[in-house]
C-alpha cells in the first residue's frame, strides 16, 4: 500500500516536472519572440537615429594603470545595440565575438543595413569554423617565412603618428615563381590569416597601450617600384584575389589608410580605371603617389618609423627593417601588460591556469564619462562584454565589466581590399 502510494506520488511529480519543462520552454520561446520584436523595432529606428549624429561621448578605459580614451557616436552605439540583439536572437553571437568594435566594423561595412550585416557576420563565423581560425596561432607553423621574405619582402615596421602599426610590402621585388617554389598558395593563405590573428592579439593591444588610445586599424605602404604587372602570372594574381576576398569578407573596416608609392604612369592609369568600381569611402583611404612621395608620408609617419629605402632614417640590423618587426609589441614592459604570462618568447603557448583549460586574465573595468546630453547608458552598457580569453589569447583593451572572450580585428593589407550619464569606477577582477 505504501509502495503504491509512493508510485502515485512519483508519477504526479513526473507530470508536474513535465509541465514545468513545458512552461520553461514556453517562457524561453516567449523571451526569444520578445527579443526579436525589440531588435526589429530598434532596427527600424536606425536610419532615423543615424541621421541625428552629433551626440558623442568619451569612454575612458583604465588598463593596468594606463588610461585609454575613445570618442563614441551615440547613434553608432544604438546601432551596435540593435545589431547585437538580432545576432543574439539568431544565436549568432559566440562570446569571443561579443565585442563593440567588432560589431561596429561589420555594420559600417554594410552601411548600417542590419540584414546585410547579419548575413556577412554569419558567413564570417562559418568561414572561421571551416578554416580553423580560432586555433591557427597554435596549430600552424610557417617555417618557410625566411625564404618567403626573400621573394616577397613584407613586414610590420613601427607606428604612424597616431599610434597605428605600419605594414609595408615591396611589390616591385616580388618573384612569384621563386615564391611558389618555397611555399604553396594554401600555406601562404594560412600564414596570411595567422598574421591577422597575431596582429589582433599582440600588435593592436600593444599599440593601444603605447598610444594611450584605442587602436583598431593599420597604415599600409605598398612600394610598387619596378612592378611588372603582366609578369605576375595567373597563380600570383589568383593569390592576390584570394587574399583580397579573405580580407574584405572577414576583416572589414580595419584599414586606416594606404600609400602606394613609386607608382608609374601605367599604374596610375590602371588605378583611375579600378577606382571607379570601388566604394568612394574605400578610395578615399588610398593615396597613389609617384616618386615624390616622402612629404606625404611624413605627414602621417615620423622619419624614425620609416625605413631608409622609403626615405626615412631607420636602418634596422639583422636582416633589415622588414624583418625586424619593430614596434611596441616587442617592448617587454608593454607586453607584460598584454600577455597573461611571459615565457621564453611572445609567441609560445601558455599553460592553462584554470581547471577547464582556459586561461583567465584580469581585465580592465571602465571609468565612463558621458559628454553628450540625453543619452541613456543603460542599454549601451549591456552591449559591451569582454569574454574569457581562450587558447592563450591576449588581453584586449576594450571596456567592460566581465572576463569575456574577445578578439582584435586587424586591417586588410592587400591593395584595393573592400571595407568594407553616470560614471562607473570598478576595480580589476576576473
Amino acid at each position: 500500500m505504501v509502495g503504491k502510494g509512493s508510485g502515485t506520488m512519483v508519477q504526479e511529480d513526473e507530470r508536474k516536472g513535465k509541465g514545468l519543462d513545458v512552461e520553461v520552454s514556453e517562457d524561453e520561446r516567449r523571451s526569444r519572440r520578445s527579443m526579436r520584436k525589440r531588435a526589429m523595432h530598434a532596427s527600424s529606428r536606425l536610419t532615423h537615429s543615424l541621421r541625428k549624429r552629433g551626440n558623442r561621448r568619451v569612454v575612458n578605459c583604465r588598463f593596468s594603470g594606463v588610461s585609454i580614451e575613445e570618442e563614441r557616436d551615440a547613434a553608432e552605439e544604438e546601432a551596435v545595440g540593435s545589431f547585437r540583439q538580432v545576432l543574439m536572437a539568431k544565436d549568432l553571437l559566440p562570446t569571443r565575438h561579443d565585442e563593440y568594435h567588432t560589431m561596429l566594423r561589420f555594420l559600417k561595412a554594410r552601411k548600417f543595413d542590419i540584414e546585410q550585416a547579419v548575413h556577412m557576420w554569419s558567413e564570417m563565423l562559418k568561414w572561421r569554423k571551416a578554416y580553423g581560425v580560432d586555433t591557427v596561432l597554435q596549430d600552424f607553423s610557417f617555417n618557410e617565412l625566411g625564404e618567403v621574405q626573400n621573394y616577397y619582402p613584407h613586414g610590420y615596421h613601427g607606428m604612424d603618428r597616431e599610434g597605428r602599426p605600419i605594414y609595408i610590402e615591396r611589390l616591385g621585388k616580388v618573384e612569384p615563381e621563386k615564391l611558389l617554389r618555397v611555399t604553396t598558395v594554401e600555406r601562404y593563405l594560412k600564414y596570411h590569416v595567422q598574421e591577422f590573428e597575431r596582429a589582433f592579439t599582440m600588435r593592436f593591444p600593444a599599440c593601444s597601450i603605447a598610444a594611450k588610445r584605442h587602436i583598431e586599424s593599420t597604415t599600409t605602404i605598398l612600394d610598387v617600384h619596378g612592378v611588372h604587372w603582366m609578369g605576375f602570372g595567373k597563380v600570383a594574381r589568383d593569390l592576390v584575389l584570394h587574399i583580397q576576398k579573405i580580407d574584405s569578407e572577414n576583416y572589414p573596416e580595419t584599414l586606416h589608410q594606404m600609400f602606394i608609392v613609386n607608382a608609374g604612369s601605367g599604374f596610375k592609369l590602371l588605378w583611375n580605371t579600378v577606382k571607379g568600381f570601388l566604394d568612394p569611402k574605400t578610395t578615399s583611404k588610398i593615396h597613389v603617389l609617384g616618386t615624390k612621395y616622402l612629404n606625404k608620408l611624413l605627414e602621417s609617419i615620423d622619419s624614425s618609423q620609416l625605413p631608409e629605402f622609403l626615405g626615412g632614417s631607420c636602418v634596422c640590423p639583422n636582416g633589415g627593417c622588414l624583418r625586424s618587426d619593430k614596434g611596441p609589441w616587442n617592448d617587454p614592459e608593454i607586453m607584460k601588460l598584454v600577455l597573461p604570462r611571459e615565457r621564453n618568447s611572445f609567441e609560445e603557448s601558455f599553460d592553462a591556469s584554470e581547471k577547464d583549460g582556459k586561461i583567465r586574465l584580469c581585465l580592465p573595468k571602465v571609468v565612463r564619462t558621458d559628454t553628450s546630453s540625453g543619452v541613456s547608458g543603460s542599454d549601451v552598457d549591456d552591449m559591451h562584454s569582454l569574454s574569457k580569453l581562450e587558447n592563450s589569447q591576449l588581453t584586449p583593451l576594450f571596456e567592460d565589466s566581465d572576463c569575456n572572450d574577445n578578439r582584435y580585428l586587424y586591417s586588410g593589407i592587400t591593395a584595393f581590399s573592400g571595407e568594407g550619464g553616470k560614471s562607473l569606477d570598478r576595480k580589476q577582477h576576473c
